[in-house]
């Protein structure tokens, strides 16, 4: 599939189906292809885009440092380089952030917008928060990406049946550039939309695993700060939901989809 340059990168993307845009944006260590679960379904009656945020993927990855507003800007590019006035965004976790960023600094590109798992900030405040940071750190730096992905697989996945599914992400994981995630990961730190979630006036689902890392009660928050927001919340799931639970992600997000 096809690559194309925005400013200092090559930016690798996928499209398929025809209709409306819907553009797919990944989270942290991920990649287009972890929407796989996502666009044979919604390519039936949109145009779905999935991409790789600089630093992932097949995309380039030039040194930091990076941010969330840096990202939202290479997306705005990549949509006006590939003739996207506007688009559906779907985004998750990292992916989320950037939905967010966009719909504060490039509101017209976005027609609707679907928040997954995401919160408004990503505010290091407490002890708690800094050492959950470190820890990543340290992981990724002294032990590597793979037993990174190791951790994270049985805390996203850790329910009898989802073995195959851990394999799948710690090999995917594995294949991330350290310093490339390291300079994503410190680029989110420190980001928000908060003051400026009012201003984002677009129809928006805010959608939420009951076990997210970021808790339904921060979401509540969130959409009470929104003119134009709702939120769901999916029983029994976690962060990476739409993998973990894709036929109720699909089917909560498409009929969303369908009234705007």
């Amino acid at each position: 599939m096809p690559k194309i340059r925005l400013r200092d990168i090559e930016m690798y993307y996928e499209e398929t189906g025809q209709g409306t845009p819907l553009l797919l944006i990944h989270g942290l260590g991920s990649s287009a292809r972890d929407w796989e679960k996502q666009v044979p379904y919604f390519s039936k009656g949109y145009r779905v885009i999935t991409f790789d945020v600089r630093g992932h993927g097949q995309t380039d990855k030039p040194k930091g440092p990076y941010s969330v507003k840096l990202f939202a800007e290479d997306t705005a590019e990549f949509m006006k380089t590939i003739g996207v006035e506007s688009a559906h965004v779907v985004g998750i976790s990292m992916g989320g952030m950037i939905a967010f960023q966009l719909a504060v600094t490039a509101p017209e590109r976005i027609k609707s917008l679907v928040i997954a798992n995401t919160g408004s900030e990503l505010i290091v405040r407490s002890f708690r928060d800094f050492l959950q940071v470190m820890q990543r750190k340290l992981i990724v730096r002294v032990l590597g990406m793979r037993k990174m992905g190791e951790v994270l697989s049985k805390r996203l996945f850790p329910d009898p049946g989802f073995e195959d599914i851990q394999k799948i992400f710690v090999e995917r994981w594995a294949e991330n550039d350290p310093r490339a995630y390291r300079d994503s990961m410190q680029g989110l730190l420190g980001w928000s939309v908060t003051e400026q979630l009012s201003s984002i006036e677009c129809p928006t689902l805010i959608l939420s695993a009951d076990h997210d890392y970021t808790s339904v009660e921060v979401k509540e928050s969130i959409v009470a700060k929104m003119p134009n927001a709702k939120l769901v919340v999916i029983p029994n799931s976690r962060h990476a939901v739409p993998v973990e639970r894709p036929e109720e992600f699909n089917r909560i997000v498409g009929e969303f989809l369908a009234k705007n």
